[in-house]
């Protein structure tokens, strides 16, 4: 028999390893980094919803993150646009930080 509290635990946790390692390993575009850190949020969403809810505890902390992870993902989108504006691409190779 398949205990399933145990799966809701470990997929959220495999969501987040494989986040960093996709934000460790594909660093060539911003846009690359941007979803590895999204893929993370969402994985420590889960796994805070999933340890709330087994708690017993309320789940409004739960979406004050959530609220606050979607405030990050529009802050870097602005970021990457700004990029891509100024520099023409999202490449982190095109960057040159000694130019203002």
């Amino acid at each position: 028999m398949v205990n399933f509290g145990n799966i809701m635990i470990y997929i959220p946790m495999v969501m987040v390893f494989c986040g960093i390692w996709g934000f460790i390993s594909y660093n060539k575009h911003m846009l690359n980094s941007l979803l590895s850190l999204e893929f993370m949020m969402l994985g420590v969403f889960w796994l805070m919803s999933v340890q709330l809810t087994l708690v017993g505890s309320e789940i409004y902390f739960s979406l004050f993150f959530l609220t606050l992870a979607a405030c990050e993902g529009a802050l870097g989108l602005t970021m990457l646009i700004l990029v891509v504006r100024s520099h023409g691409n999202d490449m982190f190779s095109s960057f040159n930080l000694l130019e203002c």
